[in-house]
């Protein structure tokens, strides 16, 4: 299979998780069943300059970011880490995160979400 840009399924979310501004998310699989049951999320996002991801807990799945490119703060648990282009964050079930663009240039990553 090959899914070619123009056929991908993009979303624009406003305040996700009760964040700032919105996200521009790109599905580069299709849920479950391109992911074999094993997970909900493989995706190329955009948060432009000041907007940001809300801070969220999971459970029963664990959610990593690729940081593409940009610069941002990542929130771990509590614990706030600046984060950049090649940067890659990891938060497991029962864990919770945000993320926010504090640079001047969008920030793009790549987000998985797969089940424990």
């Amino acid at each position: 299979m090959i899914r070619k840009m123009n056929d991908r399924r993009v979303e624009q979310k406003p305040a996700p998780f009760q964040g700032e501004g919105e996200i521009t998310v790109r599905h580069l699989l299709n849920g479950d069943k391109e992911l074999y049951d094993k997970g909900r999320v493989f995706c190329h996002s955009t948060l432009q300059p000041g907007c940001g991801l809300g801070y969220h807990v999971h459970t029963n799945e664990m959610e990593a970011y690729y940081i593409y490119s940009g610069h941002g703060q990542f929130n771990d648990n509590g614990t706030i880490s600046e984060v950049t282009a090649g940067d890659v964050t990891l938060t497991q079930s029962g864990e919770g995160h945000a993320l926010k663009n504090t640079g001047t240039e969008p920030l793009e990553f790549i987000a998985l979400i797969l089940y424990k």
